[in-house]
């Protein structure tokens, strides 16, 4: 498994190595040994899949706070996505940063986002499928959301966002107090 580092502290960058023949490939996407020995100590217990028709479509920024604060491992099964990451964890030296990556069912990579960090994606194909694991199991009472046009990302897109009514209406990142502190441990 390669794995790169981004400017956000415990965001990474995975790419597992696909093995392939002329009846398609195969890819260990996940495997908690080989992980915790290249330091990534993080037990999963919820998958979730999503699925956006229109090119466009942004999901987010959404996190899940503590108790239940998450930890999450997205990759893209179907189309293309640009994936983000926003660090809301007070007091990281990247406190209020983020950081993005074309995550595609061709290049195969996933992004790792430690808890404490806002997600969110923009679709660039139709019926882009999304499918990522979550280190804690949702809890509706801890959800949020912060506005995805309020935290200086670079979307790329050429026309309005297909948003849900959530996501519209959903805090300025200048309203939003987080509920994350830094505590110096990257992934675990």
């Amino acid at each position: 498994m390669k794995i790169e580092e981004t400017a956000l502290a415990g965001v990474l960058i995975l790419t597992p190595p696909r093995f392939g023949d002329a009846r398609g490939f195969f890819s260990e996407t996940w495997n908690a040994r080989a992980m915790k020995a290249a330091g990534i100590d993080l037990d999963f217990v919820q998958d979730n899949q999503s699925l956006s028709r229109a090119v466009g479509t942004v999901r987010g920024l959404h996190y899940q706070s503590p108790p239940h604060a998450q930890a999450k491992l997205v990759r893209c099964g179907r189309g293309a996505l640009f994936d983000v990451a926003v660090d809301a964890r007070r007091g990281s030296p990247s406190y209020g940063r983020w950081v993005g990556v074309e995550l595609s069912a061709e290049n195969g990579k996933q992004m790792l986002i430690p808890a404490g960090c806002l997600h969110g994606f923009v679709t660039r194909r139709p019926d882009t499928e999304i499918l990522y694991k979550c280190s804690d199991f949702y809890a509706p009472d801890c959800d949020g959301a912060v506005r995805w046009d309020s935290c200086g990302i670079e979307w790329g897109l050429s026309a309005a966002p297909v948003l849900s009514e959530k996501d519209a209406q959903a805090p300025t990142w200048d309203a939003f107090d987080s509920p994350f502190v830094w505590d110096g441990v990257p992934c675990g």
